[in-house]
């Protein structure tokens, strides 16, 4: 059962209670481009992005924040290292959280003012730390990047914001190395009940990234951790939102789009089969409703085996049946599928 964390607020959106888990990307585009940055968050929002954060590497990207705010129509989060006038200027713009580490912004002085203006502006802040700039200390005390030197490490900020009396925070602990990740946020989770955005950090290119996501965020939200989460991949952003509703949905925490079932195929596979499902999976990959589908190699069995979808093919010898929860509905030529098959998803999610 997840563990019921306070609740913060991301311009609307959101996060700890019994809240969904929100799903996060970030632009690799220049913020400071303001055209190009807003059409990709438009394009990430098509795909189901529900937070989106942008790098701010000096003032003029912190200015550009609040353009692109106003033609944005969901959450924009600043990432900001060290400059703790680029977060005070990101508030002042309407941005809707900032990730910052309070004790990597300098004296007490500034994290007030940071705090401060966090206060005014009703912005939460994120706690992010990463296994790459753990404190001296902290790798001294524990020989190195570890579990319990992450989590240490998140505590301290968060005390930080604690004794300046501000408590609307999110925490992330990120790191490569997936074991330790998870340790690092259950360790974390037991102790405190702040919000935790999760991810696996530098998780790779599509493929690799996307496995160790699945494992490292599955594993996280299958022992009820997790409030908001981020699939980091080299990659298309748009590729983050697809892996992190596949992995949710897989989860059962969500219901949504198209899920498909498909055979591995075997010696009675008489139908190409392999290109048959890549293309029914690319072309399915926008539908927003809640929808299961079999891919099946065997004609004889198929339908039987995924009953539970709500409409499949099963190949035949140059043939493939279309049927509707395990019921045969039309037989069509090999060459025509995909097609077929798609006309009657069409129709069932626009009924």
């Amino acid at each position: 059962m997840r563990k019921r964390k306070r609740i913060v607020n991301i311009g609307g959106v959101k996060i700890g209670g019994d809240n969904p888990v929100a799903i996060q990307s970030m632009c690799n585009t220049d913020t400071r481009d303001i055209i190009t940055t807003v059409n990709q968050i438009h394009a990430l929002q098509d795909a189901g992005c529900e937070i989106i954060r942008v790098a701010v590497p000096d003032m003029e990207a912190a200015r550009a924040v609040g353009e692109i705010k106003k033609q944005i129509n969901i959450p924009l989060v600043a990432d900001i290292h060290f400059d703790y006038r680029l977060a005070i200027e990101c508030m002042k713009n309407g941005v809707d959280k900032v990730r910052i580490n309070p004790g990597n912004i300098g004296s007490s002085e500034r994290v007030r003012q940071v705090v401060d203006m966090a206060k005014e502006c009703s912005v939460p802040i994120r706690i992010g730390v990463n296994g790459g700039s753990l404190e001296k200390d902290l790798l001294q005390k524990y020989g190195g990047v570890t579990a319990d030197a992450l989590a240490e490490s998140a505590m301290r900020h968060v005390e930080i914001l604690d004794e300046l009396n501000f408590s609307d925070i999110v925490v992330s602990i990120k790191i490569s190395d997936v074991p330790k990740m998870i340790s690092a946020y259950k360790i974390f989770d037991a102790v405190s009940d702040i919000p935790l955005h999760i991810g696996v950090t530098e998780s790779g290119t599509l493929k690799a990234g996307t496995l160790k996501s699945a494992v490292g965020i599955g594993a996280l939200l299958s022992m009820g951790i997790g409030d908001t989460m981020r699939v980091s991949l080299t990659a298309d952003p748009i590729e983050e939102i697809y892996s992190a509703y596949d992995i949710q949905n897989v989860l059962g925490l969500r219901k949504t789009g198209a899920e498909i079932i498909s055979c591995p195929t075997c010696g009675r596979t008489q139908i190409d089969l392999i290109p048959i499902a890549n293309e029914v999976e690319k072309r399915t990959r926008n539908i927003k409703k809640p929808i299961k589908i079999a891919v099946m190699g065997c004609a004889v069995n198929g339908p039987g085996e995924a009953r539970e979808a709500d409409i499949g093919i099963a190949g035949g010898k140059g043939e493939g049946l279309i049927f509707k929860k395990g019921e045969i509905v039309k037989k069509v030529p090999e060459n025509e599928i995909v097609d077929e098959l798609m006309n009657e998803i069409n129709r069932m999610i626009g009924e």
